[in-house]
């Protein structure tokens, strides 16, 4: 039964590496021969390696001939219009949020394109411009933090080094900055870029940096790279989001009617997710970052409820607290504009 099921692509295989090797070209009775079926087959094994292969059509006299021009292993490494229109919204997005990532995505994809032939840059290119044109990633609200090149540039290579970062730092709320020499654990990206690193002695765990804050960056002479035990995904996973501090048990319970929502969500990349009898869910996980998980709880307001920590509910009273006062100012200058214009 296998070996049934495997000749269909057998055949199909046998024909593509026949339309590799010949120079002159298949006709579509010769294809039909290599595969051993009816003309009609060898139509529609045609259609299917034209859909994966660039494949050539010459003619001869009546008859038209198909060959398949370079190497196969060029065919099976070259990018296709979706995966470039893919690459380039990610570099538009890069790009508006000023992201350090931005030149080095927009240079390779430079040089995939430019590693287009003639033939294959006309092949693509239609189908590249229509989805470069109508596809992108949302860029959202956020920190407007450019990076400079230099800057990520000497990040970069101290971690392909396995030495220290030397930088100046400044922190927020202060105009002074302070020399820091740490062993770079990482790279975060998002709408602020951070540097993950420890200081060499050790003695306060791991530190983030936004990139935006440094200065005078350069790799150290001092050798340093992070234990091969050390996982950035788990360490992130330590907190909701960028604030580190203690980690709580977290539980939420979805209301019945945001249940479906709640099932296609994700808090938290290992949390637990159990089915209430009364429809409802329950999501829980164990996270620090109670400020900025409170935060994106606002956007299930209605549909939530907090279970626990006590924390992470007095957070949200301050946060909710916050807010009406907001509303309340609001309503306050408004109030004094009317008495003002009586």
């Amino acid at each position: 039964m296998a070996e049934r099921r495997k000749a269909p692509l057998d055949r199909v295989l046998t024909l593509v590496r026949a339309l590799a090797d010949s120079v002159e070209g298949l006709t579509l009775d010769e294809m039909a021969e290599v595969l051993g079926q009816q003309r009609r087959s060898a139509e529609r094994a045609r259609d299917t390696i034209a859909f994966h292969f660039d494949l050539d059509e010459i003619e001869d006299g009546r008859r038209k001939r198909f060959l398949i021009r370079d190497s196969l292993r060029r065919h099976y490494v070259r990018p296709n219009a979706a995966e470039l229109a893919a690459l380039q919204a990610e570099v538009l997005a890069a790009t508006k949020a000023q992201s350090p990532r931005a030149e080095l995505l927009d240079a390779l994809l430079v040089k995939l394109r430019a590693s287009f032939d003639g033939m294959e840059k006309r092949r693509v290119d239609r189908d590249f411009a229509e989805l470069g044109r109508l596809q992108r990633t949302l860029v959202g609200p956020g920190a407007v933090a450019r990076v400079a090149s230099e800057t990520f540039a000497a990040a970069s290579q101290a971690i392909f080094a396995g030495q220290c970062l030397e930088f100046d730092y400044q922190r927020e709320g202060e105009d002074e900055t302070v020399w820091r020499r740490v062993i770079p654990h990482g790279i975060l990206h998002g709408s602020v870029s951070y540097l993950v690193g420890a200081f060499p002695k050790g003695g306060y765990g791991l530190v983030t940096y936004r990139l935006d804050r440094i200065e005078n960056a350069l790799v150290s002479e001092v050798a340093g790279a992070p234990p091969e035990s050390f996982d950035l995904d788990e360490w992130l996973a330590d907190s909701f989001g960028m604030f580190r501090e203690q980690t709580h048990q977290v539980r939420l319970r979805i209301l019945p009617e945001a249940a479906e929502r709640a099932k296609s969500w994700r808090f938290h990349p290992k949390q637990d997710l159990t089915e209430l009898a009364d429809g409802g869910v329950r999501i829980t996980f164990t996270s620090g970052g109670l400020l900025e998980l409170a935060n994106h709880l606002f956007t299930w307001a209605g549909d939530i409820l907090i279970e626990g920590p006590d924390e992470l509910k007095a957070v949200m009273a301050e946060q909710l607290e916050a807010a009406q006062s907001a509303i309340s100012e609001a309503s306050n200058d408004a109030s004094e504009t009317d008495v003002q214009g009586v």
